[in-house]
C-alpha cells in the first residue's frame, strides 16, 4: 500500500513540469518548462519537438574557434547531459512501469519532429581574448525540422547562446525522453554591465566559493564580478610588492587569496564572459591596511586619542605608497576600469589632527569634502596615468572632484533618480545599485523588489539614459560566510540580472514568478545552492 501511494504522490509532483515546484498552501505557483532566464529579446517556440540521443548528443564548432569555445562546448555538454542524467531519470518514471509504451507513444505524437544529436556552434568572427564594457553579447538559436545551431559574431554572444539552449533541454514528465521544443530565438542584453558585487573582506570567502558564483552568474548571463576584496576588516589580497599587507592583516594566514588565486578566478571568469574588477576603497574602510602601514593612516586626537582614521591625505608617501600599489593592481586584473571606492569616509579623526588642520589652512581647504576631494584627486588622476578608468562611489561625484571623461558613477544610496538625472547631465557614465543590496533580506519572496527596480526609472533624455551603463546586485559580507553566500545571492540576484538583461517591457511579475521558480529549480540541478524563491515547495 505505501508504494501505490508513493507512485501516486511521485506521479502528481512530475506531471507538473520537469523541475515540479508545488507551492502550498496558498496560491500555487506553477513552474515552467524550459522557459528562459533572462528573457530574451525575441522567441518563437513550436509545440512541435525534437527528441536528444543521449549516446550521441554533441555540440560542433563548424566555424572559428578558440580555447573559450572549447572549453564552454565541454561544460555545456556536461551541462544537458545531466538534465537527463540516470537518477532523475529514475525519479520522473517512478509512476510509469511501461517505459517502452512511453516511447512508443512520443514517437507516434504528431509533435514528435525527430532525433536531435548534433547542434552546430558558428563562431561568424575570431575570438576575442577579454571581455569588455560594450562586448557584443547577441546570439541566434535555430531548431528547426532540419537542424539546430547557436550564431553569433561574438565568442561572448556564443556563451550567452550556450546557455540559453543548455536551459530549453527538458526532461519528460514520465522520464523517457530529453527534448527541446523547435524553436527561433535571437537575442541581445540591454545593458553592458550586469554585475554582481561580492565582499571578502567582512568574511573571508574561499576561492571554490567564489568559482562557484562565477558559474552561477553565468547561469544568469551576468558578465561583471565587482570583487570588493579589501576593507576595514581584513586586507586578504596578497601584494607582490607589499606583501606585509595580508601577512599583517588578513583574519589568519589560510584566508588570503595569492597571486594564484587572483589568476585562476580571472581565467575561470574570462571562459566564461565574466569581467573582474577590483575594488581597493580609499581613503576610508582602510583600517586593515594600517594594521602593517601605520603611517598612512590619519592619527586621531582629543576623544579619539590613540585610534587611526581614513589615510592621511597630507603626506606625499601615501599617494607614493598608492601609486606603486596601483601599479600591480592594473598588472594583475586586466579589465580595463579600477573600482576606487570613496564611500563614507569619516571626518572626525582628521577633525582632531592639528597637521590635518593645519594643511587645510595653508591649502585654503574649507570644508573636510574638500580635502577628501583633493585625496580622490590625485588617485583618479594615478589611475588616468596608469591607462586605466576609474569607477567612484557616488560621494566622489556629490563632493565635486572633477572626474575624467568616461569617470563611471556608482549610485548606491539615495534618491536614485535624482542622482542618475545630475549625473548623467553632467555626461558621466552611471552605474546603478541602490535598489539591489542583497544583503538587506526580507523573505525568500524578496525577489520582487529587486524585480521592480529599473536603471532608466528617472526623467532623463534618451542620451542621458543611454549613459546608464546597467548595475550591479551587492552582497556585503557581514552576516554571510562560506556556508550560506551562495543561498543569499541565488535566485535574488537573478532578478537584478533579468532586470538588465531584458527588454524594459519585461515587468511581468506573475509570468516571472513561473520562470524563476523553474530556474532556481535548474540552478539547484547544476549545482549552486539556490534558496527557493517563493515560498513552500520542492524541486524534482
Amino acid at each position: 500500500m505505501k508504494s501505490v501511494l508513493l507512485l501516486l504522490n511521485l506521479w502528481f509532483l512530475t506531471s507538473y513540469s520537469t523541475f515540479a515546484y508545488i507551492v502550498d498552501p496558498g496560491p500555487s505557483v506553477k513552474a515552467t518548462k524550459g522557459a528562459l532566464w533572462p528573457k530574451p529579446k525575441t522567441q518563437t517556440t513550436s509545440q512541435r519537438y525534437s527528441v536528444i540521443k543521449r549516446s550521441s548528443f554533441h555540440f560542433q564548432a563548424v566555424n572559428q574557434t578558440c580555447d573559450i569555445l572549447t572549453k564552454a562546448i565541454d561544460r555545456y555538454q556536461k551541462i544537458v547531459s545531466n538534465v537527463g542524467n540516470e537518477s532523475r531519470r529514475a525519479l520522473f518514471s517512478a509512476s510509469r512501469n511501461d517505459n517502452n509504451l512511453a516511447r512508443r507513444s512520443w514517437r507516434s505524437d504528431v509533435n514528435f519532429n525527430e532525433y536531435l544529436e548534433e547542434v552546430t556552434v558558428d563562431l561568424k568572427a575570431p575570438c576575442e581574448i577579454l571581455p569588455y564594457l560594450g562586448m557584443d553579447e547577441s546570439y541566434d538559436i535555430i531548431v528547426s525540422e532540419t537542424h539546430a545551431s547557436i550564431e553569433s559574431y561574438s565568442i561572448w554572444g556564443i556563451l550567452r547562446g550556450l546557455e540559453s539552449f543548455a536551459q530549453m533541454v527538458v526532461l519528460s514528465e514520465d522520464g523517457s525522453m530529453l527534448y527541446v521544443n523547435l524553436t527561433t530565438i535571437s537575442d541581445s542584453p540591454r545593458f553592458s554591465h550586469r554585475g554582481l558585487l561580492v565582499d571578502t573582506s567582512r568574511h573571508f570567502v574561499s576561492v571554490s566559493t567564489l568559482l562557484k558564483m562565477l558559474d552561477g552568474m553565468a547561469y544568469n548571463k551576468l558578465n561583471v564580478f565587482h570583487w570588493h576584496i579589501v576593507d576595514d576588516q581584513s586586507f586578504p589580497y596578497q601584494s607582490k610588492y607589499y606583501p606585509e599587507l595580508s601577512e599583517q592583516g588578513a583574519y589568519h594566514p589560510s584566508m588570503v587569496y595569492t597571486p594564484q588565486d587572483v589568476q585562476n578566478i580571472i581565467e575561470e571568469a574570462r571562459l566564461r564572459g565574466i569581467r573582474v574588477i577590483s575594488e581597493f576603497d580609499t581613503p576610508g574602510h582602510t583600517r586593515s591596511w594600517g594594521v602593517s602601514h601605520p603611517e598612512l593612516l590619519t592619527a586621531c586626537y582629543d576623544q579619539y586619542q590613540g585610534k587611526l582614521g581614513p589615510m592621511d591625505p597630507t603626506k606625499e608617501s601615501t599617494y607614493t605608497f598608492l601609486f606603486k600599489l596601483f601599479q600591480e593592481i592594473v598588472e594583475v586584473f586586466p579589465d580595463k576600469f579600477v573600482h576606487l571606492g570613496g564611500d563614507e569616509v569619516g571626518f572626525e579623526c582628521w577633525a582632531s589632527n592639528p597637521a590635518v588642520m593645519e594643511y587645510m589652512k595653508q591649502n585654503r581647504l574649507y570644508s573636510f569634502e574638500m580635502l577628501e576631494e583633493t585625496f580622490i584627486q590625485r588617485i583618479v588622476d594615478q589611475i588616468d596615468a596608469l591607462n586605466r578608468s576609474s569607477l567612484v562611489w557616488q560621494e566622489v561625484y556629490v563632493n565635486g572632484v572633477r572626474l575624467p571623461n568616461g569617470t563611471v558613477v556608482h549610485v548606491w544610496t539615495g534618491n536614485r533618480q535624482d542622482l542618475l538625472y545630475r549625473i548623467t547631465k553632467d555626461g558621466l557614465p552611471a552605474l546603478l545599485s541602490s535598489c539591489w543590496y542583497l544583503d538587506h533580506l526580507s523573505t525568500g519572496g524578496d525577489w520582487r523588489k529587486f524585480y521592480n527596480c529599473d536603471p532608466h526609472d528617472f526623467v532623463g533624455t534618451k542620451n542621458q539614459k543611454d549613459l546608464v551603463l546597467g548595475g550591479e546586485a551587492c552582497m556585503w559580507a557581514e552576516v554571510v560566510n562560506d556556508h550560506n553566500i551562495l543561498q543569499r545571492i541565488f535566485p535574488r540576484v537573478s532578478a537584478t540580472a533579468e532586470k538588465l538583461w531584458s527588454q524594459e517591457y519585461v515587468t511581468d511579475t506573475d509570468d516571472a514568478a513561473r520562470r524563476i521558480e523553474e530556474h532556481s529549480c535548474r540552478m539547484n540541478l547544476r549545482g549552486i545552492p539556490a534558496q527557493p524563491p517563493s515560498g513552500p515547495g520542492f524541486c524534482i
